[in-house]
């Protein structure tokens, strides 16, 4: 009985090549696109999950009141990782992470530029980036040591083993290999090259004991069983016992499963984070899924008529109702076990494509039992999903009206497949007002004025004896003519590296805590980012040399500190005077999307990191480029000329919204596209079941363009009715997503207009072709049998 169940589905398949076909690619192409936004999901979840003590580990985070609003953030002080070990008992351990920084690195003839990040000697027993070489307990003891990344040691060591050699860092440093790790997979949060202990930071002068520099990560390993809820009671009032400059706020310890998909607080609560795009995309692909299979159920349903008198045989010679929907189930099953072989090759194919699209490195375990386990249950869904309405329809028919020629009729204003199209554009018209929604945010930010000039402004890290030869490299660049400006700066103008509540002024109350950006910059600073001075004037050591101690305002920190005339005013700042020269518009340091802070832009006193200059725009850029090399490579020959665009930095800023607005638009199409298929399937039952009438009209004088409107405009009026249910939910949906920016556009009636233009005209392409098919068949063949 089975082995004829699946003759009997197979020579259906090969009957209707064409509906079969339809019906294949439509589940392939909805399941395929479900398998990649399940892949997509599984990875970010997955990030740092691989850890053994992962249910014990914990990172350390800040919480305090400033700006009249509690804020959380994940940088803390040097001091607190002892102080966590021996106050807190339910602590096992601790480890500190700080910055990853690229270091020249050379062995033998061999140099390259390594990214390392700076580790306590515990970090290896708290994370689990398996030891290939070395001593795991003793890796990082050692003050001079190193541990190198399995493809970093390749890269200079090639197959020898690197354990004892001796490596030379920025041409001054000579560090011992201590052991080889693992890569860091792609979902973790920590990525290096290479790990040098904390010794090497504290040797460099840069450890510290004072708690309000919150400068690196700090985290935790709790012993087995101890409760993180007790051991954060203990941290709430943390400062209170070691802070004497900012006694208030606290500390918590926060729980690795939630880094990368919460990690986003408002009002000191835990609001979301990655975790709303998880959820918004979870949904999408099981929208996805579902009007692949309402295409099936549509499809399957348009072909009734060819197998009612089938259904009424069979029963009439004693097959249960039962019997028949376990075919039919069959048949669904098969047709979604084909989509689905052909869903995996789509996968395969587009893979690549999908993970440069997305910034990721997903893949498919096929050497993974539980992977094949869950396809298989996924097909099988899929098929009971998709089969489930044609069963019960198509098993429904009674014997004696079916032979007798009296097929099921449709014809109401109301029936289950009109419901499913109207489902599907539904969810389609949802999708597409929601992605010119992102696309709309995304341009009111990008059109935002950032307060500054981005063209043709480069910056080049201070490494090397770069920052030595500073004046030398700046005399050349200007009087060679590349550059009209120069200037340096303690982090690039799209990067905020240093923030502070400690700025005192005249008029301060003893309560503000107002946070301020805290920038350092040298002379011709506002010249060559070409900043806009509200007044004053910019830096110019030459002229006024007391400008080493003189700094420039935007006009949210004079707002902040309430100056009528902050020129020549006093400020306060890691226990020196400050005067103010010059006041600027603000222009955007951080996010796009936010709300500019105040900030304090502080002269000269040694905090320099990057390099500023403007390429003179007479010269050709790629001219400017090659000269400049010549210059920095003559002043600063070990290392790479590595430069970037500033425009380039700021549009990296819209990358994250980009990629999240490209997927909406991608699965907005694929579901028009299944949708399309589902409308072709209800345009060819409706014509089927209509074709008598057809013939008697066009028998009685109607022309193919009055029968082609007839057919088309009942189907527009589904569109329609689609259009005006997802309107008002995608307006709610999207309101809500803005919601989340301080900065953002207003969602406009023409957003609407255009979005359901475009349904309109989609299904009115799609249903037309099969209206004008009936409207000019021959009426003699649907008239004949009478």
């Amino acid at each position: 009985m089975l082995f004829n169940y699946f003759k009997i589905a197979f020579r259906n398949l090969l009957k209707y090549k064409g509906f079969s076909a339809i019906n294949i690619l439509g589940l392939a192409v909805g399941m395929a696109s479900a398998i990649l936004i399940f892949l997509w999901i599984s990875h970010e979840i997955s990030y740092d999950r691989f850890h053994e003590k992962k249910d014990r580990i914990f990172e350390a985070w800040n919480k305090g009141s400033f700006n009249g609003k509690v804020s959380c953030w994940n940088t803390t002080p040097k001091i607190l990782a002892s102080a966590l070990q021996s106050d807190i008992p339910e602590i096992e351990t601790t480890t500190r992470v700080n910055w990853a920084d690229n270091y020249l690195t050379r062995f033998g003839d061999k140099t390259i530029m390594m990214k390392a990040s700076m580790v306590d000697s515990t970090f290896l027993q708290v994370f689990s980036f398996p030891v290939l070489k070395g001593d795991i307990q003793n890796a990082l003891m050692n003050p001079s040591g190193v541990v190198l990344t399995a493809s970093t040691a390749a890269k200079l060591f090639g197959t020898d083993n690197p354990i004892g050699q001796t490596l030379e860092l920025n041409e001054k440093f000579q560090l011992i290999v201590t052991a080889v790790v693992q890569d860091p997979p792609n979902n973790s949060r920590f990525q290096f090259e290479c790990l040098l202990p904390w010794a090497f930071l504290r040797a460099q002068g840069w450890d510290d004991d004072y708690w309000g520099n919150n400068s690196t990560r700090t985290y935790a390993l709790l012993k087995p069983g101890s409760k993180v809820e007790s051991a954060n009671a203990k941290l709430e009032n943390f400062r209170k016992k070691y802070d004497r400059d900012d006694p208030t706020g606290g500390f918590f310890l926060y729980p690795i499963e939630r880094w990368r998909l919460y990690s986003s607080f408002t009002e000191g609560v835990e609001e979301g984070g990655m975790i709303e795009y998880i959820r918004i995309f979870t949904i999408v692909g099981a929208i996805i899924l579902l009007i692949a299979c309402i295409n099936f159920m549509n499809l399957s349903t348009a072909k009734s008529e060819q197998r009612a008198k089938e259904v009424g045989i069979r029963k009439v010679i004693g097959a249960m109702r039962h019997n028949l929907m376990g075919q039919f189930l069959g048949e669904s099953i098969l047709i979604a076990f084909l989509a689905g072989i052909l869903s995996l090759l789509l996968v395969q194919v587009t893979l690549p494509a999908f993970n440069t699209f997305t910034g990721k490195l997903v893949e498919i375990d096929y050497t993974n039992p539980l992977a094949w386990a869950l396809w298989a249950g996924f097909i099988l869904l899929t098929g009971l999903i998709a089969g489930s309405y044609p069963a019960f329809f198509l098993s429904g028919f009674q014997p004696t009206k079916v032979l007798k020629g009296t097929f099921k009729k449709t014809q109401s204003a109301i029936n289950p497949r009109k419901v499913l199209v109207v489902l599907q554009f539904t969810f389609a018209i949802i999708l597409i007002i929601s992605t010119l929604v992102i696309k709309k945010q995304i341009n009111y930010a990008q059109n935002r004025n950032n307060g500054y000039n981005k063209d043709q402004l480069l910056y080049y890290f201070l490494t090397g004896t770069a920052e030595k030869n500073y004046d030398l490299i700046k005399n050349e660049l200007l009087s060679s003519g590349i550059a009209t400006s120069v200037t340096k700066t303690s982090a690039p103008l799209t990067e905020g590296w240093s923030n502070t509540w400690g700025i005192g002024w005249k008029g301060k109350q003893p309560d503000d805590r107002t946070l301020f950006d805290r920038f350092c910059a040298d002379q011709q600073f506002v010249k060559t980012a070409g900043l806009e001075l509200v007044k004053g004037r910019d830096f110019d050591l030459a002229a006024h040399p007391a400008d080493s101690a003189a700094v420039l305002l935007n006009e949210s920190a004079v707002k902040a500190m309430g100056f009528s005339d902050p020129i020549g005013q006093v400020i306060q700042d890691n226990g020196q005077d400050w005067t103010v020269i010059g006041v600027i518009k603000d222009f955007i340091l951080h996010s796009p999307f936010a709300k500019t802070q105040p900030m304090v832009i502080e002269g000269a006193h040694g905090w320099f990191n990057v390099i500023h200059f403007r390429l003179n725009p007479t010269n050709s850029v790629s001219t400017n480029l090659k000269n400049a090399e010549t210059i920095f490579k003559k002043f600063n020959p070990s290392y790479p000329f590595d430069y970037t665009f500033v425009d380039q930095a700021y549009a990296s800023k819209f990358e994250e919204e980009k990629k999240m607005g490209s997927l909406a638009a991608l699965f907005a199409g694929l579901t028009i596209f299944i949708s399309c298929m589902g409308l072709f399937g209800l345009a060819t039952y409706m014509a089927a079941t209509r074709f008598k009438e057809i013939g008697i009209r066009k028998v009685l004088g109607a022309s193919v363009a009055s029968i082609t409107s007839l057919l088309s405009k009942d189907f527009l009026k589904l569109v329609l009715i689609s259009f005006i249910v997802a309107s008002p939910i995608a307006w709610i949906l999207m309101n809500q997503w803005l919601k989340g920016y301080a900065y953002k556009t207003s969602i406009d009636v023409w957003v609407f207009v255009a979005t359901g233009f475009l349904s309109l005209t989609i299904a009115l392409l799609t249903t037309s072709i099969q209206a004008i098919k009936a409207a000019v068949s021959n009426p003699v063949k649907s008239l004949k049998s009478e």
